[in-house]
């Protein structure tokens, strides 16, 4: 049988090419997400700064708050204690521990800064001068004597140049006392770089040196992990869209190669029924469309793995320059995602074939030859009791959406039922095609006349061959309109709940820091009403009933105190935040009636960099459902952030003054500087939902085209497939352009009924999607999302039908077919 399996391969090669192209993309797009899955786990950083040491000592990057399963992750770099170095020193194996300071202290050259006794880290080699004593600097580039002025926690500081330094370029190296002064938090070390004697057991220093406190201990290529902190931080970001978008990448191309490969042998019933009739076993019929599965697959697996590794590196570039990946990191792509890639391909191939071989074989020489001139039968129980289980799916995600998630965690309910909705209507797709277009077909009818009573007679009669068109159509619109507008309805909903209470008139913005002199100053401009600091960061609340806030952490903004002319975007509901100093905070009321922690209480808190703090409530105030926040002192929360600075800081005018004119003057006086309008301090607050929208525009996009291979494949070979047909009606009197025209009818109806179903799957997740996220159930976005979406589905639909077909009808009708 294998055999005749190449020789049909010979001769209908035409009939394999879209299963061919599909397992093509579908392995690319597969293998790109292992890709991006891999480098996440792996996260090699090369280190640079830190690569002369055997260990580097970081604190543990999580907090498990007490009652919790999982642990929280901290965003802020946690830092290793000082007084920990002399325990470390004393560790029996170590040689030598040195402790780093970081610091931000930005030049045109530089964006770090550090203590001179870990230089040796690296290790740094002075190429001229002296190692710097107080007042001095010794940097990579520049003349020793030569002043050279740094930007720290934003306020400018001249130092001497007292030597250079070959090493990693942007890091400049302070006096140890300096570099004391000059870091927020000098109790702890950024990390430790501990050196161990040669012929030492390394497993079990490490062993001891875990064992002194919350402390990662990280060697070899981890090390890096420790001298770029972020990357850390992009990790888990960077799993979670692989390991999504790779789900539903698999499961799409699972369905599209299946389809493919079922249109094929369904379009070869009666070559099968030839088969039975002269005498060909089911097992034989069996064997063959496997073997013919497997002849198509494994070539195209070969060749998909090529444009899978450029895609999966392209992809992670993309993710890298728009912040999502950490650049830093090295991308990775071994075997594990070429297997990924090539077996989900090999397996949808597969089992494509027993199902559409267990079909073929079974049925009897005269009912294959009856069912391969209409199609007819689609029904099976096995069909109908996975359709159910996947609508039945959607439904209960639905229902939770609804009911129970809140917030931007409606996502993540709403999301896997577009899947679940589309595979439901999929697999039980001619009854819902048979459904619509009972709608569609009268207004259609009265349109087109002749022409669309004719093609609504064709669609009737073929109505699989009709499903099997209408359902890629369908997943392209239902997946791709849900997930654009899932993105566009969170980032209005959270811009909302931002600028609701927000009373800021005018934000002044510095990555070098702002500071606590500049306040006063801009405080003291007349017309100024009220200003304030402005810090964000993450921490946890420490209390099992601390709802709204689970495991994920709880967003934490820091502000000054004032009175009820202030900045802060909050509506109190109680108390007041002039008393907002010291260990003090202001909670939700959702979490202050819930937890009965209201104004006088006391909350315990873990900050962002692991310091676990206990904090008066003075004040409540309201907050959307899923937007809820915790606000902190200023100068509190910018103490337990990485780089320790204040970025931003919020202005309110009086009544009828004009502040913008003075506040750009006064930012002119400090290097680094600017004025903005609220509008850059509501970007900055959705920055991480702009970030995940472009992310999920650019994977939808790429499912988008995937579908839309998908959708032209089909249509291609189904209209290649009724040349018979054309030829038909050809020699009974029909015209060239008056089969056009009723093709034209065809892919008119095949288009609405596509979009039709599309739109009920979006539709499906999200109007419970968006009643929770937004407080409507009508989804926010611009309308041209959806017209393009539909406007590119009805482009593809009518190319695939109508160019072919009009090459089809080139040919004489009595010229015989090489492929019927």
């Amino acid at each position: 049988m294998m055999r005749l399996a190449l020789r049909t391969l010979r001769y209908r090669m035409s009939g394999f090419v879209a299963t061919f192209v599909a397992v093509v993309f579908g392995t690319a797009i597969v293998m790109a997400c292992g890709g991006l899955m891999e480098t996440g786990i792996r996260s090699n950083v090369e280190p640079q700064r830190l690569a002369a040491p055997t260990f580097v000592l970081t604190g543990k990057q999580s907090h498990l708050r007490p009652g919790a399963e999982d642990a929280t992750p901290l965003p802020e770099r946690v830092g290793v204690p000082v007084d920990l170095l002399p325990r470390i020193r004393s560790t029996q194996g170590v040689t030598s521990a040195v402790g780093d300071y970081t610091f931000t202290a930005i030049t045109p050259n530089t964006t770090e800064g550090h203590n001179w006794s870990s230089a040796v880290l690296a290790p740094y080699h002075l190429s001229s001068g002296h190692a710097p004593r107080s007042g001095q600097v010794v940097v990579s580039s520049g003349k020793v004597g030569q002043q050279l002025t740094f930007l720290v926690n934003g306020e400018p500081r001249t130092f001497t140049i007292s030597g250079t330094a070959k090493g990693p370029e942007g890091h400049a190296f302070f006096s140890d006392g300096d570099a004391e002064r000059l870091v927020r938090n000098p109790g702890r070390f950024a990390d430790i770089g501990v050196q161990v004697a040669p012929g030492t057991d390394l497993d079990g220093v490490r062993e001891q040196l875990e064992k002194l406190g919350d402390l990662t201990v990280a060697a070899g290529v981890d090390r890096g992990l420790a001298e770029h902190p972020d990357a850390e931080s992009h990790r888990t970001a960077l799993i979670a869209i692989a390991g999504s978008f790779g789900g539903i990448a698999t499961m799409t191309m699972m369905f599209v190669v299946a389809s493919t490969l079922a249109l094929a042998a369904q379009h070869r019933e009666r070559e099968f029924a030839l088969l039975r009739g002269i005498g060909t076993t089911p097992g034989q019929v069996r064997r063959m469309i496997l073997g013919e599965a497997l002849l198509v697959c494994l070539p195209a697996v070969v060749l998909g793995c090529l444009p899978g590794i450029f895609l999966g590196r392209f992809l992670f570039t993309q993710l890298g320059e728009h912040g999502v990946a950490s650049p830093v990191v090295e991308f990775s792509q071994g075997w594990i995602p070429f297997a990924a890639g090539a077996g989900a391909a090999v397996l949808a191939a597969v089992g494509a074939a027993l199902i559409a071989a267990r079909k073929s074989a079974r049925i009897r020489p005269v009912e294959a030859l009856a069912e391969a001139s209409l199609q007819r039968k689609w029904f099976s129980w096995i069909r109908l009791f996975f359709g159910l289980i996947a609508l039945g799916g959607g439904l209960a995600l639905l229902i939770v959406t609804a009911t129970v998630m809140s917030g931007p965690l409606a996502a993540s309910t709403a999301g896997p039922s577009v899947l679940c909705w589309a595979i439901g209507v999929a697999l039980l797709g001619p009854f819902w095609t048979k459904a619509v277009l009972a709608f569609w077909r009268w207004p259609v009818q009265a349109l087109t006349r002749v022409n669309g009573r004719l093609a609504i007679r064709n669609l009737s009669a073929r109505s699989v061959a009709l499903s099997a068109a209408v359902v890629p159509v369908m997943l392209a619109v239902g997946i791709s309109t849900a997930n654009l507008y899932m993105q566009t309805t969170q980032v209005h909903a959270s811009s909302e709940a931002f600028t609701r209470d927000l009373r800021a008139d005018g934000v002044l913005v510095s990555d070098a820091g702002l500071s606590a002199r500049l306040l006063q100053q801009v405080r003291a401009v007349p017309g100024v009403a009220s200003a304030s600091a402005y810090v964000r960061s993450m921490g946890a609340v420490d209390d099992p009933r601390n709802a709204p806030f689970d495991e994920d952490g709880a967003p934490v903004v820091g502000v000054d105190a004032q009175g009820a002319d202030g900045t802060a975007p909050v509506r109190l509901t109680a108390g007041s935040l002039t008393g907002l100093t010291g260990l003090t905070a202001a909670v939700p009321e959702s979490m202050a009636s819930k937890t009965g922690r209201g104004v006088g209480s006391d909350i315990t808190m873990t900050l962002g960099d692991g310091t676990t703090v206990k904090l008066r409530v003075v004040a409540t105030f309201a907050a959307e459902r899923g937007y809820e926040t915790i606000i902190l002192p200023a100068s509190l929360v910018a103490a337990h952030t990485t780089d320790g600075l204040t970025r931003q800081m919020l202005v309110r005018a009086a009544p009828g003054a004009d502040i913008r004119p003075a506040l750009a003057k006064l930012a002119a006086a400090h290097p680094g500087v600017q004025v903005a309008d609220r509008s850059a301090l509501v970007a900055t607050n959705v920055e991480d939902l702009q970030t995940q929208a472009w992310v999920n525009y650019m994977l939808v996009g790429m499912l988008i085209a995937y579908t839309a291979v998908s959708v032209v494949n089909t249509l291609v070979s189904t209209t290649l497939r009724r040349r018979r047909e054309f030829a038909l009606q050809r020699l009974t009197g029909s015209t060239r352009f008056q089969v056009l025209r009723m093709l034209t009818t065809e892919s008119t109806l095949v288009t609405l009924i596509g979009i039709t179903l599309g739109t009920a799957v979006a539709l499906a997740c999200l109007l419970p999607f968006s009643s929770k996220v937004s407080g409507s159930a009508i989804p926010t976005g611009p309308a041209w999302i959806y017209l393009a979406i539909a406007g590119a589905a009805a482009v593809l639909t009518f190319g695939s039908t109508l160019v072919p077909a009009t090459a089809a009808l080139r040919h004489s009708p009595t010229q015989p077919s090489t492929t019927d």
